[in-house]
């Protein structure tokens, strides 16, 4: 508060003080100076409170019109991004319907996909399960032909060599002892072939 406003509120105060006494004077008076009286001081407790109370509401006033139109500012910006809010949730629901059989059809070709995979790869490893069964079939065959050979040859020997002791007496033994003897010696035999 500045100095000139403390004089005017003290000469105001004055004279509220000073008129008081005046309609306490008038009791025995007239009527119409009573309340006349009474009309001064209330008129001067309004402008009093005017003076005072003035600049304090004023701003007060202000502070708060400026906060209502802040706040309606505020408002005004939420409501549109509410509604811009609302609008894209709207926007999306309707494009809900047509993402939902997009990924229906994503799914299905992908199953489909999946399917043809599946088939390829166990066609490739039935394939490869089939060449090497037939490898695994020609090796066991060939092991089975020679053990076979195998055995028949032994067998033919076993059957050649019983056949040969029941046969052969032992003169024919000595006789072929001989005749071998005979062709080893001979000038056109093994043992002069041998030494050329």
């Amino acid at each position: 508060m500045n100095f000139p406003r403390i004089i005017i509120a003290t000469a105001l105060l004055v004279c509220v003080v000073g008129i008081a006494p005046l309609s306490a004077a008038a009791e025995g008076g007239s009527a119409v100076v009573e309340v006349g009286a009474k009309l001064l001081n209330f008129g001067l407790l309004i402008g009093v409170l005017v003076y005072f109370l003035r600049a304090p509401v004023a701003g007060y006033l202000s502070s708060r019109s400026a906060q209502i139109r802040q706040d309606l500012v505020t408002a005004a910006e939420m409501r549109a991004a509410a509604t811009a809010q609302l609008a894209e949730i709207e926007k999306r629901m309707q494009a809900l319907p047509a993402e939902l059989e997009a990924l229906k059809r994503q799914g299905a070709e992908d199953v489909k996909a999946e399917q043809a995979r599946i088939i390829q790869t166990a066609a490739a490893e039935r394939t490869r399960l089939l060449e090497q069964t037939r490898r695994e079939i020609d090796t066991r065959m060939r092991i089975a032909r020679r053990e076979l050979t195998e055995q028949a040859a032994a067998l033919a020997v076993g059957v050649a060599e019983t056949r040969i002791r029941r046969t052969i007496t032992p003169d024919d033994q000595m006789r072929l002892v001989d005749r071998y003897v005979r062709q080893l010696s001979a000038p056109g035999g093994a043992a002069s072939r041998a030494a050329r």
